[in-house]
């Protein structure tokens, strides 16, 4: 029944008012044990979704039966009013550093780092052994340099900040030459022009859209310039007539000009990933030996850790940076600290950090072991018996994502779900809407469930999320 009609407006003036339902004796009964805002307000959520349309077709017409539907909806209701607003999902899509879902899953040894650092006091910016006051990125700058082989690290609260920190301290008031085909725009309307506008820089395009020569630069070289700058297209790829010029040959450039170059990787694995057929993933360490003075990058990407905005590079450029006032502005806690410590130590181990560290484990794992876990949801979905849902096992893709390495998509194994009498959009809303909240993906009219990002100890929840989704109207 279509709201607007004469039925709808008269199934629309049954319903109860909130003061009435307030006074029936379970409403009473439920406002003892939470607070009484809570449970108005869940009543009125619930109130608004029906007059959006929840509840049409065979609804109550009558006021009391309407009060019986509304009291049965209360507790979920009131349980979803109490909880905190962000939550643990299951990321079904299978988009391994997903921005939307919080990125890079911390490995369990970040995790109990930060446990214990947030749960008491920490010598966050205490040096034991003298009793002096200390760096606070004493903890990890060591070990950024150890596994980069920088001269000198910094960190900052993300990426975007590395980059603000380093055209503000290196080029203020000064030209930055970059290819027109790096002036990206990234998630949130991050734009690396606006960045460098807001950093006192003065930008300097040079070459085309889809070919820029080194040439470009060359010419472009004034008395003004400051910094030579190479961006990296996180989020898209150019294919066809284009040519680029190499961080090597742009800093092989900035050596005979005397001007440093500044290259802003984005993804910021620490391992070299082109060994296991991951294209360009190169780690910093390879990025830093073409020759860039300064590299900055993320930490929550293909690092794996907490958001952080990373900064490697000689001594006279980075060093400076530490001291300048923005730096204050965009510092790390002590619970990034503690986390990107965390995961640092497992680096100093590569085998250690394939293992751990969740981003590289979901990366690099093998399609048969992904498969072998698709199925395992499927046969535990299939003992419950009481089910319609139609399960297969397909093969797919799936991407790195975070903005890290576009054109890369990585086989996968995903579960194709679909239910007669329930068309996929409302299946893949009651998942989302669920408790656990499931993130799958739609594609081909079908419902896919992506097991490359869903752990193992998670597929019992999955499996009960579907069932449930199929049930819950």
């Amino acid at each position: 029944m279509k709201r607007g009609t004469k039925a709808e407006a008269h199934r629309l003036r049954a319903l109860p008012s909130v003061a009435s339902l307030l006074a029936r004796d379970a409403v009473r009964q439920m406002m003892q044990a939470h607070p009484r805002d809570i449970v108005v307000s869940a009543l009125r959520r619930i109130l608004d979704g029906i007059r959006a349309g929840e509840g049409a077709g065979a609804a109550p017409v009558s006021r009391e039966a309407w009060a019986e539907r509304i009291v049965t909806r209360l507790p979920a209701a009131i349980a979803a009013g109490e909880a905190l607003p962000i939550r643990r999902v299951i990321n079904a899509a299978g988009v391994v550093v997903h921005t939307n879902l919080g990125r890079a899953p911390l490995p369990e040894e970040a995790l109990a780092a930060v446990s214990d650092t947030a749960g008491g006091y920490s010598n966050l910016e205490l040096d034991l052994a003298s009793g002096e006051r200390s760096s606070r990125l004493s903890h990890v700058e060591g070990m950024l340099r150890d596994l980069t082989g920088a001269e000198c690290a910094h960190v900052v609260n993300n990426n975007a900040a590395a980059v603000l920190l380093c055209l503000a301290g290196i080029a203020r008031g000064r030209e930055v030459i970059v290819s027109r085909g790096e002036l990206v725009e990234i998630g949130g309307s991050f734009r690396v022009p606006d960045v460098m506008a807001e950093s006192g820089a003065r930008l300097v395009e040079v070459g085309t859209t889809n070919r820029t020569r080194l040439s470009d630069y060359e010419r472009a070289i004034t008395g003004q310039t400051a910094l030579l700058l190479k961006v990296h297209r996180s989020n898209f790829v150019q294919r066809g007539f284009t040519e680029e010029v190499s961080a090597g040959d742009l800093a092989r450039l900035g050596a005979r000009a005397g001007i440093p170059v500044m290259e802003d990787q984005g993804s910021g694995a620490l391992l070299d990933l082109t060994r296991d057929g991951i294209p360009g993933a190169f780690s910093l360490r390879q990025v830093l030996a073409a020759g860039p003075g300064v590299v900055t990058a993320s930490g929550d990407k293909l690092l794996g850790g907490p958001q952080a905005g990373i900064i490697v590079g000689k001594e006279e450029l980075v060093g400076p940076l530490r001291k300048h006032p923005l730096s204050r502005a965009l510092r790390v806690d002590k619970l990034c600290i503690a986390a990107m410590a965390a995961v640092l130590r497992l680096y100093a181990d590569e085998r250690r950090a394939r293992g751990r560290v969740p981003v590289l484990r979901m990366l690099l794992e093998p399609e048969t072991a992904v498969r072998a876990r698709a199925a395992r949801l499927v046969r535990r979905v299939r003992r419950a018996g009481d089910t319609r849902l139609v399960l297969s096992v397909v093969r797919g893709e799936t991407s790195p994502g975070g903005g890290a390495l576009p054109d890369v998509f990585i086989p996968t194994a995903c579960v194709a779900v679909t239910r007669p009498g329930i068309d996929e959009g409302r299946l893949e809303e009651r998942l989302r809407r669920g408790d656990p909240p499931v993130v799958a993906r739609l594609a081909g009219g079908r419902l896919l469930l992506d097991l490359r990002t869903v752990r193992d100890d998670e597929v019992p929840a999955l499996a009960a999320a579907l069932l449930a989704a199929e049930k819950n109207g």
